[in-house]
């Protein structure tokens, strides 16, 4: 069923992809990671101008996990999810490789497939009630959506274990000390939060920020010799470019720089 509400818009150099609706208890949507993974595919081919991206789920919740209901019901298990798992891994895939500065609006639960994306953002806005639960040992199945490559370079390896396989529940606090979330606002403000902190985010120097977010990126399975390598021909790239130039004269003339 397509979504009447679209589940992908731009608004600036601000993509707004919607992970979840309302519909079917606010379970992760096919179509709206579908779309996502579409928009972010023309980011990188050069179709769409976009510096970030913000995930909000379009009910409720964030995300409250896979749509268990059409596990239950499908033909063969084991091929359906195998589908839908491939499907979300292309979001996953494209929202990693885009190099994106990625701001998720996690308001109410965070479970499952919602848990997951939430590994993957850049900075991550909660509110007071926010929740979260990797929910998969509750039904029998093991994680997806990249949960397990994520979380333990987050929390570190034990905790990752400990969360996962005692299906804990993380309340804000808890994650925001785990390094989850970034911060926390009240529940009603959570998306003006997330779309403020894309905003200035899109504003900002993007190829530096693309630059940043590859080195962490690929920092966690380098060396530091490795990793000291690739900073250096990092920011001397950046330093010939139009951002680089920029930003050094404004700091010089002691003005606020203009990027983008």
């Amino acid at each position: 069923m397509t979504s009447p509400t679209p589940l992908v818009t731009q608004d600036g150099r601000v993509l707004t992809i919607a992970i979840s609706t309302a519909e079917k208890g606010t379970s992760l949507n096919r179509q709206g990671v579908t779309e996502g993974a579409l928009a972010l595919q023309q980011v990188a081919r050069g179709q769409r101008d976009v510096a970030a991206v913000v995930l909000v789920g379009n009910g409720a919740n964030f995300c409250a996990g896979g749509d268990v209901l059409s596990f239950a019901g499908a033909d063969d298990r084991s091929a359906f999810l195998r589908d839908l798992a491939d499907n979300f891994h292309a979001f996953v895939n494209a929202l990693h490789e885009s190099r994106l500065p990625v701001v998720a609006a996690v308001k109410g639960w965070a479970a499952g497939a919602g848990m997951s994306v939430v590994t993957h953002a850049t900075i991550a806005v909660g509110g007071t009630s926010t929740k979260m639960r990797p929910a998969y040992s509750g039904i029998g199945l093991s994680p997806d959506g990249g949960m397990t490559w994520m979380l333990p370079r987050i929390v570190g390896a034990a905790r990752a274990r400990h969360i996962i396989l005692t299906n804990k529940i993380l309340d804000a606090d808890e994650a925001l000390s785990l390094g989850l979330l970034s911060e926390i606002v009240d529940d009603d403000a959570v998306e003006a939060r997330a779309h403020e902190i894309a905003a200035q985010l899109a504003a900002g120097p993007a190829a530096a920020y693309a630059a940043t977010v590859g080195l962490i990126q690929a920092g966690a399975t380098r060396s530091l010799p490795e990793q000291l390598i690739a900073e250096g021909a990092s920011i001397s790239t950046l330093a010939a470019g139009a951002e680089g130039r920029e930003g050094v004269d404004a700091f010089v003339e002691k003005r606020k720089a203009v990027f983008g």
